[in-house]
């Protein structure tokens, strides 16, 4: 599939909807990211897949991180079609020092790691009570703690070089917690935590390595077939549903433009967002009302391999896309004007000034 564009929205303290600014109409340049080191965790599938596709497109190295040995084979393959180069590392990102290896072998055979993106993640469809301390202490070390060890040896590695870009893959439940993902909802809201606080050190410091967020919508990925689920009936995005190359197309992008704190992916996103502050007491009431119905499907739950404790993509490369393929945006028409922004308000502008001179010549 070709990757599509869509709209990027800059998140802010005030809950902006106006939509992503390309930098070049701001008067910063993107970054080129054509020959740089991109290193991705949770590359073999899913968003992670399709970010590695997009990244080969750009022509950059990419450094693939994740435990499915099969998944991982043909990401690197699709970077190379793509345009691009690509080389496996295989590692745990819940066991830091696995991944600490891993980053020092790619700087070894591939050079100075120039962006480090956190993309993987695992969880469990049930509710909160049904879930084991086991289950959930996992799913917090991969999706939680994955982030903290890979932005640490990124850091690490960064520091003394004085130059890098983070990029961590957050979500709209990042702000919002909904029902059946309590273990998801803690880890991304303590990733974007986690996320300020070392954004605020990096500034202290004067340093010039930058570390944003993007939050995502609901994604097309194979994760609803692979994930935990104790659920009767199978698990589906909570509609409307984008495919995987929308939300790489955000990370890509805010991995070029690293100078704003946050980015929005889909127009749900910020409405989420934007919803949650507003009228929290209202969205608790409605997620309660439609929050379990809208993420399950007719169908019977899935058998195959969870991914928790094992890859599910050891003997079988699941791809970037899910099952949703029929019910799933690949762009957003909002795609233009998000991008655009500053030339559209000019325009705007310059055609109400036009309009308030003929109304004062007319008269």
């Amino acid at each position: 599939m070709t990757p599509q564009r869509t709209d990027v929205s800059s998140g802010t303290e005030a809950g902006s909807l106006s939509g992503a600014v390309a930098e070049t109409a701001e008067g910063l340049r993107p970054h080129d990211l054509r020959g740089k080191v991109v290193v991705v965790t949770g590359a073999s599938g899913g968003v992670g897949r399709a970010v590695v596709r997009e990244l080969g497109a750009k022509g950059a190295k990419v450094a693939l991180i994740a435990r499915g040995t099969t998944g991982l084979g043909a990401a690197a393959v699709d970077v190379g079609v793509a345009g691009g180069s690509g080389k496996v590392f295989e590692a745990d990102v819940a066991d830091y020092e696995q991944l600490r290896r891993a980053a020092e072998q790619i700087e070894a055979d591939m050079g100075p790691i120039d962006v480090w993106i956190n993309v993987a993640f695992s969880s469990v469809f049930a509710k909160f009570t049904d879930i084991t301390p086991e289950e959930y202490e996992r799913t917090t070390a991969v999706t939680y703690l994955g982030y903290v060890w890979g932005t640490r040896v990124a850091l690490d590695l960064m520091r003394p070089r004085g130059r890098g870009t983070i990029v961590q893959t957050g979500s709209a439940l990042s702000y919002r917690g909904i029902p059946l993902q309590s273990a998801y909802c803690g880890a991304k809201h303590a990733i974007k935590g986690f996320t300020d606080s070392v954004r605020t050190e990096l500034m202290s410091e004067g340093s010039d390595i930058k570390i944003t967020m993007v939050q995502l919508p609901a994604v097309n990925t194979p994760q609803f077939d692979w994930v935990l689920s104790k659920l009767r009936r199978h698990p589906q995005p909570v509609p409307p549903i984008y495919q995987p190359e929308v939300a790489a197309n955000g990370i890509v992008y805010a991995a070029e433009h690293p100078e704003r704190k946050e980015y929005w992916v889909g127009v749900t996103t910020a409405a989420t967002l934007v919803a949650q502050r507003i009228a929290p007491a209202l969205v608790d009431r409605y997620l309660a009302r439609t929050g379990t119905k809208s993420q399950v499907t007719d169908d019977k739950a899935p058998t195959g391999v969870a991914n928790l404790w094992e890859p599910a993509d050891e003997d079988q490369d699941y791809g970037a896309h899910g099952g949703f393929d029929r019910r799933s945006h690949a762009r957003s028409p909002q795609l233009w004007l998000s991008q655009h922004r500053r030339p559209v308000l000019l325009g705007l502008a310059a055609g109400a000034a036009a309009a308030v001179a003929l109304l004062r010549r007319s008269r």
